[in-house]
């Protein structure tokens, strides 16, 4: 039996997301989500979860393009004097890599935003990130220790299928291409370093390809197409349009609650599932 991951991610961002995440999960088919705790709307997203207990919740780790948990003073050499990251992930992924005071600060950003999950008291369904920064040498070899201290049962490692993806629609095919070269390399360095570790990792995980544009007859394409054991879709659904060339949006909420989708789920047989229970857990 193929078990499929539903999961919509920047839980805690705003109100809409929250609203669209929450009825995608009682009016569809999402299974999981991953929180923002540093989102603008995150203690919303909190009681909402709490509210919601077969939604799998995990961590959405922010290390660019958002906002920190600690103080601007306490970690001056990664985020600016309103605690705000690099918009750009390869400006923050430089300066991970390069600077050792940034890479301290880094660790202890990391560990306040697990605790702040901590503190939900929420079980922690999985960790993944804004723009995929955990896959990153630096940021990896710091966030896997506190995904086990912290009780993780699955990590997101983004091998999307750039074939399929450019089957579809060849709008911006070259950076599909840059994306799948870059993020495959990265996601195949994370799985080797994986060994001996309890986290669960998923054979497929898809959404990076068409990031933002997860419409109703791409993802008919991959429920089709789907041979793998298991695998992730991941979403950023909103009920109105956010800022963001790639989402949140409306259209990936609509795809959660397309009839079409559930129709095909149940017609070839796919279960859905979260990491939680891929780790025999309800």
């Amino acid at each position: 039996m193929i078990q499929v991951i539903l999961n919509a991610d920047d839980f805690g961002a705003s109100h809409s997301v929250n609203q669209a995440i929450m009825r995608a999960h009682r009016q569809g088919v999402l299974t999981s989500t991953s929180l923002m705790v540093t989102g603008n709307a995150v203690d919303e997203a909190v009681t909402m979860a709490q509210e919601a207990p077969a939604l799998a919740v995990g961590l959405h780790v922010v290390v660019a393009g958002g906002r920190a948990a600690l103080h601007p003073d306490h970690i001056p050499h990664i985020v600016d004097r309103d605690g705000a990251f690099p918009a750009e992930p390869l400006r923050a992924g430089l300066r991970y890599a390069f600077s050792r005071a940034a890479q301290a600060e880094l660790a202890a950003e990391l560990e306040a935003q697990f605790e702040r999950f901590a503190a939900t008291g929420l079980p922690l369904s999985h960790v993944d990130s804004h723009m995929h920064m955990h896959v990153h040498p630096i940021v990896f070899r710091l966030l896997l220790p506190l995904a086990e201290k912290y009780g993780a049962r699955g990590l997101r490692l983004p091998r999307d299928d750039f074939w399929t993806s450019v089957g579809y629609s060849r709008q911006r095919a070259g950076l599909k291409a840059l994306w799948a070269t870059v993020f495959g390399l990265l996601s195949r360095r994370c799985a080797d370093n994986l060994d001996g570790h309890p986290l669960k990792v998923v054979n497929r995980v898809y959404g990076l390809m068409q990031t933002g544009r997860m419409r109703e007859d791409y993802v008919l394409r991959l429920l089709d197409r789907l041979q793998v054991p298991t695998a992730e879709i991941y979403f950023h659904p909103s009920t109105q349009t956010e800022d963001g060339a790639y989402g949140p949006n409306p259209s990936d909420l609509a795809t959660l609650l397309s009839p079409a989708v559930r129709r095909a789920l149940h017609e070839r047989g796919l279960r859905l599932t979260t990491f939680p229970a891929l780790m025999g857990e309800q």
